[in-house]
């Protein structure tokens, strides 16, 4: 008997296909956007690593203080990292960072790149590694040196040999500099600019030479412990009012953020816009549940004359019941299998032309297919149950 309610059921959906894969559509588009949602908050949680991958939970940075936070003109300047090493008990390194967007060719093929002006201390704080040639050296930074170090993408970018590079000759904003490094790939970002795709030079000679007043200061800093990134903040926020001259009264010209709090903030951010996108995709699920419930209402409508037949011939209620609530969990389980398949064939689509980032969670499947199921069962239940209760004798007077 049980047998010949799954077939009977099967039956039915096929006797009409048109209906029932409309039904079967709001599943198919609310599983492939739960999969497509877990995809984009997975990726983003990727990218906030990625982003910050350099930077230890002792990490603390220093920006100058922008937009409408400012009260004033920032003094922070490069020298400020001496002061806070010279200041701060609890920092261990500090280094000074300057950058801005220049103009650099080799041979005959230029580019534009963001040059980053970095003390010699700089790739240890930032555990950025050689790939071929050498970092700069403390000599390099006292002598204004024009030296250039370059990122893996660079390369790509003017295709050049990395391992014919080391010694040949760069312009940079019309100065001649000689290449001594490339540097491995971070997949890193400062800013909105890949670090992939910059130039480091020494600060000296960024300063003084190549980039302009209007160039972005950033000072890294490590605490001596991870316990004492609190301690360390309020030691740097001292030693720079005080090298500023700022008076009691006034704001800091200057914005402390330490690794952790940035990491935190950002992957809540990702974690929030993931939730925000589930529950549209709940929505959608939501919504074709109801089309469920109505196409099962017009199914019963349909055959309450077979119905009044089945209960004639000895059909219990229970079987009514189980044959039209299966008929709806077969639509919500065939939708979310093609739900699964059209989501996940998504996810290398926008990987491969890059338009956002993703990747895969097995997260989306699992709760895109159970929530499927849970709606096709939710319902179809009180059609299935309106069905049930039919009287036979009224259901075989009807036309």
């Amino acid at each position: 008997m049980k047998f010949e309610i799954v077939k009977m059921a099967f039956e039915s959906l096929l006797s009409n296909k048109t209906r029932s894969f409309l039904s079967m559509l709001g599943i198919i588009i609310g599983v492939s956007t739960v999969i497509a949602v877990f995809a984009i908050g997975q990726g983003a949680q990727q990218s906030v690593s990625d982003q910050f991958q350099g930077l230890s939970a002792d990490s603390i940075i220093v920006m100058k203080m922008q937009g409408r936070e400012s009260t004033g003109s920032s003094k922070l300047s490069t020298s400020d990292s001496k002061i806070i090493l010279a200041n701060s008990p609890h920092i261990s390194q500090s280094s000074s960072v300057m950058q801005a967007n220049v103009t650099l060719s080799v041979n005959s093929d230029s580019a534009s790149a963001n040059a980053i002006g970095v003390e010699s201390n700089y790739f240890g704080i930032s555990s950025i590694e050689i790939d071929t040639g050498q970092f700069f050296s403390e000599q390099d930074i006292l002598d204004n040196a024009k030296k250039v170090i370059f990122g893996s993408g660079l390369i790509s970018t003017l295709a050049l040999d990395k391992n014919n590079i080391i010694g040949q000759t760069a312009k940079i904003a019309g100065k001649q500099f000689q290449i001594v490094g490339v540097v491995k790939e971070t997949g890193r970002s400062m800013g909105p600019t890949s670090m992939d795709d910059s130039i480091f030079i020494p600060i000296s000679t960024a300063e003084k030479s190549v980039l302009g007043a209007n160039s972005q200061i950033m000072i890294y800093s490590l605490a001596d412990d991870v316990d004492n990134v609190e301690i360390a903040t309020e030691e740097v926020t001292a030693a720079l009012r005080a090298e500023h001259k700022l008076k009691d009264s006034a704001a800091d010209d200057f914005r402390i953020m330490d690794a952790g709090a940035m990491v935190g903030a950002a992957q809540e951010s990702a974690a929030l816009m993931t939730i925000l996108l589930t529950s549209v995709a709940a929505i959608v699920l939501l919504v074709s549940g109801i089309g469920i419930m109505n196409v099962m209402f017009v199914t019963v409508a349909e055959r309450t004359k077979e119905i009044g037949i089945a209960k004639a011939i000895g059909g219990k209620q229970e079987d009514i019941l189980g044959q039209f609530l299966l008929e709806s969990v077969i639509l919500s389980m065939i939708g979310g299998f093609l739900g699964i398949a059209l989501g996940s064939s998504i996810i290398p689509i926008f990987s491969k032309f890059n338009i956002m980032a993703v990747a895969f969670s097995y997260w989306g499947p699992i709760i895109g297919f159970g929530f499927s199921v849970v709606v096709g069962i939710f319902f179809g239940f009180y059609p299935a149950y309106k069905a049930s209760r039919l009287d036979p004798v009224d259901a075989l007077r009807s036309e």
